[in-house]
């Protein structure tokens, strides 16, 4: 049962949905298109859990037109998507696709149709696989290739688009393409890290000067991915465990474009950092942004491991805290999480503005006829956004919410199994069926 409603909100919340290139449109040697790190890693054995890939994914490139209009239906306000930088430069750098940009003109415009906002995402993991081969995130060029790719786009839709996001999630595509190698592109080790979180964050700075330069009264945010970590237990060695992980976690790219620097004084292994730092670095690492994009899942508790140097922690597994509800994703539910990371990112000075730009959860949905019934996703919802209000009420800057996700997708290397989707997808037929949870938004939003 609701315990509140979308006027506790305030009139100037945004509800909105969120969806990424590679996962949703599909069409990958269309149009001039080149091949992403991602068409490469999912075309690669062994890497994606299902064998699968997103070559046609939810085919949302030839079906823009009506799957915008759920996000209509559901009376939301905000359309969250990502531009493919190798659908617009697929050299990566030099020649524009005009092709490319005309396919993000129709979105955009039927966004606008519609009366929805449409915010940006410059980057959402999908590097042409031509700047990789060139060393990707490892190389100090990306910083010129990134700045020339935001640009072409600030230049083409800036006029159109005032809501904008620099990188989304730079923690994650750095610790798990360039660490831990479980994503595109698939590699290992502090060599290909280190140098690839300096540039990220040197990057998500430069973006969002080059956007400010070409669209002056745009709203320019980037995105954090975030935890809120726990220790496992009261010992000191719990402790100190917890604190590398939230450096990682929540601290690693925020705190830079603060002007904080990078904290490395918490996490000594970051001083490798400084191998890659030019003079003047630190000073470009900041940037004003307007708005911080918060994407949260989950909690980590953190036990001490003497076998993992560096962070001299490990995550319990979320099976076995035995605190209740797992996802499809095996991940823990546990509402609190998103207002204590709400708190904790407002308490930084310089973040003035907060939006939810992801959360959502995946749960084994099916069909039956007409209907997908999923009670477990709408009470996710309704607890994550308890907290979320509270978090409000309590006089943290959360100006908004975005579901993840607007449909069921490609969820990178997990394959189609996972369904984050307030709208389900019959990908054999590629049939769409709004959830439940879907109509419970509608409802929600309509009062």
């Amino acid at each position: 049962m609701t315990t509140f409603s979308k006027s506790d909100f305030g009139p100037g919340f945004l509800w909105g949905v969120a969806t990424a290139a590679y996962q949703i449109e599909g069409a990958v040697n269309e149009d001039g298109r080149s091949p992403s790190i991602w068409d490469t890693f999912s075309h690669t054995p062994g890497k994606i859990k299902t064998g699968e890939n997103g070559d046609v994914a939810c085919d949302f490139y030839h079906r823009y037109h009506d799957d915008i209009a759920f996000i209509r239906e559901m009376n939301m306000q905000v359309h969250r998507f990502s531009l493919a930088w190798p659908r617009i430069l697929p050299g990566g750098t030099g020649p524009v696709n005009q092709k490319g940009l005309d396919f993000y003109h129709r979105v955009i415009d039927r966004t606008l149709e519609l009366g929805l906002q449409p915010w940006v995402t410059l980057y959402h993991w999908d590097l042409p696989q031509v700047l990789e081969d060139r060393g990707g995130w490892t190389s100090r060029e990306i910083v010129g290739w990134f700045s020339e790719y935001v640009e072409v786009c600030s230049r083409a839709f800036g006029d159109k688009v005032k809501h904008w996001m620099v990188l989304n999630e730079p923690t994650v595509f750095t610790v798990l393409g360039y660490l831990q190698g479980t994503h595109a592109p698939g590699r290992r080790g502090f060599g290909n890290f280190l140098p690839a979180v300096h540039h990220a964050a040197l990057a998500q700075a430069e973006g969002g000067r080059v956007l400010r330069a070409h669209v002056p009264d745009a709203q320019i945010g980037t995105t954090f991915s975030a935890s809120y970590v726990q220790p496992a237990g009261p010992t000191w060695l719990s402790r100190m465990a917890a604190a590398n992980y939230d450096v990682i976690a929540n601290r690693l790219f925020l705190e830079p474009a603060l002007g904080l620097g990078y904290p490395w004084k918490t996490t000594p292994f970051l001083l490798g950092l400084k191998r890659y730092i030019r003079p003047g670095d630190m000073e470009r690492l900041t940037f004003n942004f307007d708005f911080i994009g918060l994407q949260t899942y989950f909690r980590q508790l953190v036990r001490f491991d003497l076998l993992s140097p560096g962070t001299w922690g490990r995550e319990i597994p979320h099976a076995e805290r035995g605190s209740g509800e797992l996802t499809e994703m095996g991940w823990e539910v546990w509402p609190e999480n998103i207002y204590h990371l709400l708190k904790k990112f407002a308490a930084y000075n310089g973040v003035k503005r907060i939006i939810v730009t992801e959360n959502g959860a995946a749960f084994p949905d099916k069909l039956e006829g007409e209907q997908v019934h999923d009670p477990q996703r709408i009470r996710f919802i309704q607890d994550h956004l308890a907290q979320v209000l509270r978090a409000k009420q309590e006089g943290v800057p959360v100006e908004g919410y975005f579901y993840w996700s607007l449909l069921d997708n490609f969820e990178w290397a997990e394959g189609y199994r996972p369904r984050f989707g307030l709208v389900y997808v019959d990908y054999p037929t590629q049939k769409r069926v709004l959830k439940d949870s879907g109509k419970w938004f509608r409802e929600f939003l309509a009062s």
